[in-house]
């Protein structure tokens, strides 16, 4: 079965235009040193459409049962990554094919890239796919939910390379089949690629050469509306400024983008306003749960005065009224999370107004979301969740199914661990519905989430869509 499963592999290459036949013993022999085996003995039957991950099936049943690995989801990841390198060419040979392909189009050289990368295994398409996924319709338009079904522990790094964003994982055990493409920003040499995550399409990575924290200023603006001057099609954002009060630690100056329309991007500009000196730049306040400034121009050097001096002013703004505090002590509170598009000509950047202020009664954080989602999610939102995708832990799903199998058989919810700390939460809604059936016991369960995700957005806002919060924002909007 091993040598069918290795005639297979090197088809899924050829079929993947990863594999030149003149290169094929070379790479049997490469699979044959990591799998430990003195010889090769090709059948005869012949394969065609072969599925990688049927093959990796045969190849990792085959590790465990001879002592190559030790079956855990780490192992078994750093095998695969293996494997999969002895089929790819090198680095200086996907930049080459890339330049040439830029020369065409930037999108017929992004297409080529990421279908490289799915082909690469790199980008799971196959945990893409796993992954439960849906929309619910909101007063903010559709937004999109996601369980990342992924364990997330064997992505841990330390040590050398220092973490996921360091261009020396290029290679390295288990991202031995990652590969990078250079690009120039702000005159710095940052390396792009695609995220294995998968969430959406074409999930991307970029980051700096230096493993260092960003700090928010004319620079970031300026990288991001230079990414996007590379890529045209793409969104890019950025949350890698300033810790948030969760112990989320940045600790790399890294964006993601991809070539997706999240919600964000079809929200309105609810009002509109004027800042001296940027008369001729149109800016305004998003029709968005979170407290978000809109800009475009057809100048994005412009925008990006603009944003930097916005960036000035929120750094030092304080609002007591709110429990808005600029910072704790000596560390900075105020930041912004920037994310720019291009509309054809027209350059495009919201700046999501954050702070990460926190005190005894909220102890994550006085615009983290409210504890009684925390349930559902209690780390920091991320950018993709502040543009509405909300990305869940993989936990959720088999909770959501004990959820629904309890509330059907009319069971106490608090007797188990799994459903009790979402008690609460089901006896809020459960009255509403008249109708509960195994039918749409997930489909409620799903809507209630949704309902949840703009709950959590709302209580994150630093200035809340009542009254209050309007005028709050419209204090701030007046210094500027």
């Amino acid at each position: 079965m091993i040598n069918a499963a290795i005639k297979q592999l090197i088809t899924y290459g050829t079929e993947n235009n990863l594999v030149n036949k003149r290169d094929k013993n070379y790479i049997i022999n490469k699979v044959l040193e990591i799998l430990k085996l003195n010889e090769y003995i090709e059948p005869a039957d012949e394969y065609s459409n072969v599925s990688l991950e049927d093959i990796f099936d045969l190849i990792t049943d085959y590790a465990v049962k001879n002592n190559i690995t030790d079956g855990s989801d780490k192992d078994l990841g750093l095998l695969k990554s293996r494997i999969m390198a002895t089929l790819l060419p090198m680095p200086h040979e996907i930049n080459d094919n890339f330049k040439k392909l830029y020369r065409i189009s930037p999108k017929k050289s992004t297409n080529w890239f990421y279908e490289f990368s799915k082909a690469s295994n790199y980008v799971d398409k196959y945990r893409a796919v796993k992954n439960v996924k849906w929309n619910v319709s909101t007063k903010y338009g559709k937004m999109d939910i996601c369980i990342d079904l992924f364990d997330k522990s064997s992505d841990d790094k330390s040590g050398y390379p220092k973490c996921k964003y360091c261009h020396e994982n290029e290679g390295f055990m288990r991202d031995a089949n990652l590969r990078m493409l250079p690009i120039t920003l702000n005159k710095e040499d940052w390396m792009f690629w695609y995220s294995p995550e998968g969430y959406y399409n074409e999930q991307c990575i970029a980051s700096n050469p230096e493993h260092k924290t960003g700090d928010l200023s004319s620079e970031t603006f300026t990288k991001l509306f230079e990414f996007l001057n590379i890529f045209p099609h793409y969104y890019i954002g950025a949350d890698s400024c300033i810790p948030f009060a969760d112990d989320y630690k940045p600790v790399h100056e890294a964006f993601i983008g991809g070539n997706y329309e999240f919600a964000i991007n079809r929200a309105d500009v609810e009002k509109y306003f004027q800042v001296k000196r940027f008369e001729d730049i149109q800016i305004g306040i998003l029709n968005w749960p979170l407290s978000v400034i809109r800009i475009r121009n057809n100048d994005y050097t412009k925008i990006v005065k603009l944003a930097e001096y916005i960036s000035g002013k929120w750094k030092v703004y304080r609002d007591d009224s709110i429990g808005l505090i600029e910072s704790a002590g000596t560390e900075p509170c105020n930041t912004i999370v920037p994310v720019a598009r291009r509309l054809g000509d027209l350059y495009e950047i919201d700046l999501i107004l954050r702070n990460n202020i926190k005190n005894s009664e909220h102890p994550l954080g006085v615009f983290h979301t409210d504890e009684k989602y925390h349930h559902i999610k209690k780390e920091h939102l991320t950018v993709t969740d502040l543009m509405g995708m909300l990305i869940l832990p993989a936990s959720l799903n088999d909770e959501m199914k004990l959820l629904a199998d309890k509330i059907l058989e009319g069971e106490d919810l608090r007797a188990d661990e799994s459903t009790a700390k979402h008690a609460h939460w089901v006896e809020h809604f459960i009255m509403e519905y008249d109708d509960i059936s195994e039918d749409n016991i997930m489909e409620i369960l799903q809507n209630e989430l949704g309902r949840s995700y703009i709950g959590m957005l709302d209580s994150a806002a630093v200035f809340k869509r009542d009254d209050n919060g309007k005028k709050a924002f419209d204090r701030f909007i007046e210094t500027l």
